[in-house]
């Protein structure tokens, strides 16, 4: 009978053992290979040196969701429009028409759906899709439903992409849009209805998601952060990443994140009421004053 480890006594384990390597790309490297089993780990090397098969896809999306049905259409929509060819959409439970709303793009291909039931499991269906779709797709963007990738400079996500082919994978930062004043939810898209934004030089622009060659990734280490086969990550310059993105500014001129992190005070109780894809810990309230950011309103 095979020994099933905890994946969660699994990550712990490595980030203990890595923790040790003072080097932080080394240490990230190891992480991954740890938490992925060494032995896994060499077979995937040695399985993805030997492939050389073409993805059916350039770029595709994974995300993580729970009740939040309504806001697909614009989200699905943006990113089709932007050059995202397919989505890997993971169902934790939901019990509004999250299904039905997806129903059209199913039937049509363009979405695959998978349902994925229990508790904290933003990470393990960020794996999942990584295992299962790593010859499928060029890239995948791994990104919540208040995320919207926002090229700048050009006019869709795999131009931007193509300058990357040689990196395993690119972190992109965030912009956190407030709630603008708004109570209650409206009619109208997301994008449409908050124009307000943190100023570009804000701390919680920082943070960032990451767009992943899947065949150069073992696992995730966090909702943000990856461990690549070589141990390198580039951000959205080109820069090879040799800090934390927290101890770094954030850029914003070529390619961003548009995250809605709150909406309306309405619908920031309802995210809460959700719950956390990777935390059985509620969001507080303080999670709303911290990024109801609104110093600069678009045109």
């Amino acid at each position: 009978m095979k020994l099933k480890i905890n994946p969660y006594f699994k990550k712990t384990l490595a980030d203990i053992v890595a923790g040790l390597i003072p080097h932080p790309i080394t240490r990230n490297r190891w992480r991954g290979i740890l938490r992925y089993g060494p032995f896994r780990a060499v077979k995937l090397m040695r399985r993805l040196k030997r492939d050389e098969s073409l993805s059916l896809y350039y770029l595709a999306v994974c995300t993580i969701v729970k009740n939040e049905g309504v806001y697909f259409e614009e989200w699905i929509e943006w990113h089709k429009n932007h050059g995202v060819e397919k989505f890997y959409i993971y169902d934790n439970e939901s019990s509004d028409n999250t299904k039905e709303i997806l129903a059209p793009y199913i039937e049509s291909g363009l979405v695959e759906y998978t349902f994925f039931p229990g508790k904290k499991q933003q990470l393990l269906a960020y794996d999942d899709c990584l295992e299962k779709h790593r010859l499928d797709a060029r890239w995948i963007a791994f990104i919540d439903l208040d995320e919207f990738i926002f090229p700048i400079k050009d006019n869709t996500i795999p131009e931007f992409l193509k300058r990357f082919e040689t990196f395993p994978a690119v972190e992109v930062n965030w912009l956190i849009y407030g709630s603008g004043g708004a109570k209650t939810k409206k009619i109208g898209g997301v994008m449409e209805r908050f124009k307000h934004h943190a100023a570009p030089n804000h701390i919680e622009n920082r943070y960032v998601k990451t767009i992943v060659n899947p065949r150069c990734v073992f696992v995730f280490i966090s909702s943000h952060k990856v461990a690549t086969l070589s141990g390198r990550t580039v951000d959205s310059h080109g820069k090879p990443i040799k800090k934390n993105y927290k101890r770094r500014e954030s850029l914003l001129d070529v390619i961003r994140i548009n995250h809605y992190a709150v909406k309306s005070y309405e619908e920031f109780m309802e995210k809460r009421a959700r719950g956390r894809a990777i935390s059985l810990n509620q969001r507080g309230l303080d999670y709303f004053n911290r990024r109801d950011l609104n110093d600069i309103k678009e045109e």
